[in-house]
């Protein structure tokens, strides 16, 4: 292939719990998948069938994440940066090059000494952001579905770990689990009542 472009996207910036997910892509031209989109416009059924899709048929990807503990300890804009480069430098390695291009989804880029772009709303107008969106969406949401088997008094199957009335009275109720995000508002505020 003469052109590499590297799309990069995230999910779970906003949630109370777990990681946050980034996904880097490079899709094959020979290989084209119908129906990229912004992950969010997708049923879970789509999102599901276009994740082995682009599994199956990118020319290469790489999944990475920043923990909630890294989360924690450098605030969620750096901890979504470092998943990001982690999944560029992912792609890089299994390249053995680095891509022409990398554009990333929002309005800034990771510090990596590579080509690279923001484009805000990327994931509705570039396929590579697009399937790298899905990609993160369905690693995160699968995170929180084994996140519920484990704890399952907060529901987080249903929310995803964001702050629903549902997640917020669970919260009240139990306490935050060791996967909250202990410096997100609603999660700090019950510790301090707490006194923990």
């Amino acid at each position: 292939m003469s052109h590499w472009i590297c799309g990069v996207d995230e999910a779970g910036r906003g949630p109370l719990v777990g990681s946050v997910v980034a996904a880097a892509v490079i899709l094959d031209p020979n290989k084209p998948i119908e129906g990229l989109k912004d992950s969010k416009k997708l049923s879970e059924k789509q999102r599901n069938f276009l994740y082995d899709q682009i599994v199956k048929n990118a020319f290469t990807y790489h999944i990475a994440c920043a923990s909630h503990q890294e989360i924690d300890a450098i605030n969620i804009l750096q901890a979504t940066m470092l998943a990001m480069r982690r999944a560029i430098e992912g792609v890089v390695e299994k390249l053995g090059a680095i891509p022409h291009l990398t554009l990333i989804d929002g309005n800034r880029c990771p510090q990596l000494d590579i080509p690279m772009e923001a484009i805000v709303k990327g994931d509705t107008k570039i396929p590579e952001i697009s399937a790298a969106s899905i990609l993160a969406k369905v690693t995160r949401d699968r995170e929180m579905t084994e996140l519920h088997e484990r704890f399952p008094v907060y529901g987080f199957n249903q929310h995803m770990g964001y702050p629903t009335q549902a997640h917020m009275e669970a919260l009240n109720e139990h306490g935050p689990c060791e996967f909250h995000r202990q410096t997100f508002g609603p999660v700090k505020k019950l510790l301090a009542r707490e006194g923990l």
